[in-house]
């Protein structure tokens, strides 16, 4: 552990400063039909070439598979990710937590973080105690969300010096989302209210219904242009046109949607875990089954291309540059929805997300 606590002020110190954001939250396996925990996280990073590998079991501990930037060559941070005990990780950025002058070069290390946990702990408790015993300050102002195979969950929310632990089992509805504010920080600051409200809303009646899956993250809330401000789902009607793109779950900056679906409680067996995953931008990402295990990561999620980049991520990339299709001036802030849903069916949502629900129900038919 000493020399694994070494190791990440070494790679600090060569970290380079990304804006990111992202939603998220963590399902009590209660709320889900499969009885199975879910961690979910929608990625917004100005890292928008995504890939996934499988870093195998070494001297530095336990085997795990995870997200990684397309230029990180040598998978030094991982931004979601599971490993071989059944410990999940994943963060959002937080703004409103930080209280101290460190300066922006030593922060940003929450990638490194969260790969010593997937290196070193098998438990919730055993993510507290690695945030414990990590150096000060930290370099982190996050909201880290994790899962173990016994179905326990929390989210902790971390400074540079200092975390406050938040069970989901304490959580009234049996959810818990997070954006880009930390609920025990500074009030009325931050980002991602709206967000959050918005993913709160689309996850209510699954909820209370106990019908929360993956699919409901990935294909609904990942996809969605429900803006809580306005009680309205921006993108609904055959036709729908021009919008701004101001506080929807999707936005230009985000490059991929992940949902890790732990183990059952009743045999907390980490070879049940499957990571949902969708390269580049949710609402053009076509999903694939990540399952344990060298052999299962998809070659086309894998970072085989140039510079690291995944066929999966770059063919939505491209899909979200139709989206997007004014590439000058402020471009990338005006969505055409009519490329997303339109009166003759042809939308990526029309058109993508049938094709990802039949991964979904041929992937169970085969494994339960």
């Amino acid at each position: 552990m000493k020399k694994q606590l070494a190791t990440i002020i070494c790679f600090a110190a060569a970290s380079f400063c990304q804006a990111y954001a992202c939603t998220s939250a963590i399902i009590s396996a209660d709320l889900n039909p499969y009885g199975r925990p879910l961690l979910w996280k929608h990625r917004d990073t100005s890292a928008i070439d995504n890939k996934v590998e499988h870093v195998p079991e070494s001297a530095e501990g336990y085997a795990y598979t995870g997200l990684f930037n397309a230029s990180d060559s040598t998978l030094r941070e991982c931004w979601t990710g599971f490993n071989s005990r059944g410990f999940a990780v994943m963060n959002t950025a937080s703004y409103n937590i930080k209280d101290d002058d460190v300066p922006e070069k030593d922060m940003d290390r929450e990638g490194l973080v969260m790969t010593l946990a997937l290196r070193t702990c098998a438990t919730v408790d055993d993510f507290e105690r690695l945030l414990t015993a990590l150096p000060r300050p930290m370099g982190v102002e996050a909201n880290f969300g994790v899962i173990d195979a016994s179905g326990a969950g929390a989210y902790f929310e971390t400074n540079n010096d200092s975390f406050v632990r938040i069970n989901l089992s304490d959580a009234p509805d049996g959810y818990i989302v997070r954006t880009n504010y930390s609920h025990t920080g500074r009030p009325d600051e931050g980002y991602g209210f709206i967000r959050e409200a918005n993913a709160i809303h689309l996850l209510d009646s699954a909820a209370r219904t106990h019908t929360v899956t993956p699919e409901l993250l990935t294909e609904t809330l990942s996809r969605s242009f429900y803006h809580d401000l306005f009680k309205a789902d921006m993108a609904g009607g055959e036709e729908p046109g021009w919008i701004i793109d101001q506080d929807f779950i999707p936005r230009y900056k985000s490059c991929a949607t992940i949902v890790i679906e732990g183990a059952s409680p009743d045999d907390s067996d980490p070879a049940q875990y499957v990571m949902w995953t969708g390269l580049g931008y949710p609402p053009c990402a076509d999903i694939y089954p990540v399952t344990p295990g060298p052999e299962g990561v998809h070659p086309d999620l894998r970072g085989t291309g140039p510079d690291g980049h995944s066929r999966a991520s770059d063919l939505s990339k491209k899909r979200r540059d139709e989206v997007f299709p004014r590439h000058f001036d402020n471009g990338d802030k005006y969505i055409d929805l009519s490329r997303l849903r339109n009166a003759d069916h042809t939308g990526y949502l029309q058109t993508i997300i049938p094709v990802n629900h039949e991964v979904y129900r041929k992937f169970r038919e085969l494994h339960h």
